[in-house]
């Protein structure tokens, strides 16, 4: 089931109905199922799906700017550089989520982009795993797939850790590597590709 938005007709998904605050509408429209490009801006999805996993997206929207102050602005070299007393000033910052595991993990996983071989790049592995042909118009949404179960094995493979299948599967909805906009959004495939 598909909401209409209030202001401006539009028909989007469920979750960004009408029932849902502006905010949530605004990153529907803008954000969700869009290309990203960028290490930072990757590195940026991949920790806010990780801190979101087992709790409302909403939250983790609700809190970015917080988490990007927090983690100054998802750059990579400088998460990696976070040590014991980072982690604790991150526990006690109460306009993040405090989750001692998803703050590691996402330190961390700054350390683990950064050693990715030459020539490799969490861009280089996220494409590798896009699917060849997109979902059926109407056919349920996943949880997961083959792809992101095998992009969460290579980012596994890489030291890459809080990326399970289904983080893997949410980022690749988020980044625009597939397109679950359902079939009555005005953002769905078929019809997003006669957007000007």
């Amino acid at each position: 089931m598909t909401g209409v938005a209030e202001d401006d007709g539009r028909i989007r998904c469920a979750w960004a109905g009408i029932e849902s605050d502006k905010q949530y509408q605004r990153y529907h429209d803008l954000e969700w199922g869009r290309a990203v490009a960028g290490e930072a801006e990757l590195f940026e999805r991949l920790s806010l799906e990780a801190f979101q996993s087992g709790l409302s997206w909403l939250t983790i929207l609700r809190k970015r700017e917080a988490f990007r102050a927090a983690f100054a602005d998802f750059d990579p070299a400088i998460v990696a550089s976070f040590g014991p007393s980072d982690v604790e000033r991150l526990m006690a910052d109460v306009s993040i989520v405090r989750n001692r595991l998803k703050i590691n993990a996402t330190i961390g996983n700054a350390k683990a982009l950064l050693a990715l071989p030459s020539g490799t790049t969490l861009g280089s592995l996220i494409a590798s795993e896009a699917p060849a042909s997109t979902r059926p118009a109407g056919a349920p949404i996943p949880t997961q797939t083959p792809e992101s179960r095998q992009l969460a094995k290579s980012l596994k493979k890489y030291w890459f850790s809080f990326v399970g299948p289904t983080t893997a599967y949410a980022m690749m909805q988020a980044i625009g590597v597939v397109n679950d906009h359902q079939p009555e959004c005005w953002l769905a495939p078929e019809k997003a590709l006669t957007l000007p």
